[in-house]
């Protein structure tokens, strides 16, 4: 009933509802591109001060583009009071890479275990993953650097790829997506057939699961490629010093050696790595993000 009387509205004033469609139309594409103008704004100030000289830089902002962008890029590279940012680039792509790899395939697996068998403490075990989810880091990292240290494995890149493995906050998302996406005929028709059960994981889940595993894995490399606050308690030697640790020391840097346009160039270098992985798995991101946010 309430159809037919939509339909009759729009045969009766079929102006006045093509005039507020279009209005509702445009305040919608409007609203989306305004977002977006605010939300690229800061990468094309970013990409124009690293053209820029320092000096133009104190001078104030600026719309247009210097013209300093291969000087800038070499006193970057030719830069030595710092980590050089190439070995910082290649530090934080293993630390990221490996953490993004056994964290998604290892919160899967869990995931997997949580939602496919019935045992005895299931209920029990999912509650305490989801407490673990809501501990902020910076009350374990104490504890945490202690134990780094008493092991003998500061100063190496172990303590921040390990601990990658147990993710409550993917465990919990890939749990979502499995109980929207994945019916638990299909692993209990594998076991039929003979199948052990890593070989029903890793060939009948994990191709079901890749837009969740997409979503998590540039999530995940993001936030280790970001991060901060640990690897500056852990590492110690320049050569195996990350991306933000590089850009730090160059904030740091004295007022004579201080070069704006090398740091915004640094920064638009460190974030080059991330737009890449972003356009490698953006056609399953938004696929991703809404089957593991509705539960079936």
């Amino acid at each position: 009933m309430t159809n037919e009387r939509s339909a009759y509205k729009k045969l009766k004033e079929p102006t006045a509802y093509r005039i507020g469609l279009f209005i509702s139309r445009f305040a919608a594409y409007f609203a989306l591109g305004l977002m977006a103008v605010i939300s690229l704004f800061a990468f094309y100030i970013l990409i124009v001060n690293a053209t820029r000289a320092h000096a133009d830089i104190q001078k104030g902002f600026s719309f247009l583009p210097g013209t300093r962008l291969i000087a800038n890029f070499k006193t970057m590279l030719e830069d030595k009071a710092v980590t050089p940012i190439m070995t910082g680039l290649i530090n934080s792509l293993f630390v990221s890479g490996c953490t993004a790899l056994i964290c998604c395939y290892f919160s899967t697996l869990t995931a997997f275990a949580i939602y496919a068998y019935d045992f005895r403490f299931k209920k029990a075990a999912n509650t305490f993953i989801m407490v673990i989810m809501v501990i902020p880091t910076q009350v374990s990292v104490s504890g945490f650097v202690q134990l780094v240290f008493s092991m003998k494995l500061n100063d190496s890149f172990i303590p921040l790829i390990i601990p990658a493995i147990a993710s409550p906050v993917v465990f919990f998302f890939m749990r979502q997506y499995m109980e929207s996406n994945l019916p638990l005929e299909i692993a209990e028709a594998s076991r039929i057939d003979g199948a052990h059960e890593f070989y029903t994981f890793n060939r009948i889940v994990i191709p079901i699961m890749k837009p969740a595993l997409a979503v998590q894995a540039i999530i995940t490399f993001v936030g280790s490629w970001n991060n901060y606050f640990v690897p500056a308690l852990i590492l110690e030697s320049n050569s195996k010093k990350t991306v933000p640790i590089v850009i730090a020391a160059l904030r740091s840097a004295d007022f004579v050696k201080f070069n704006m346009g090398q740091l915004y160039m640094t920064i638009a270098t460190s974030i080059l790595p991330i737009v890449i992985v972003y356009l490698l798995l953006s056609k399953y991101i938004v696929g991703g993000v809404a089957m593991g946010s509705v539960k079936g």
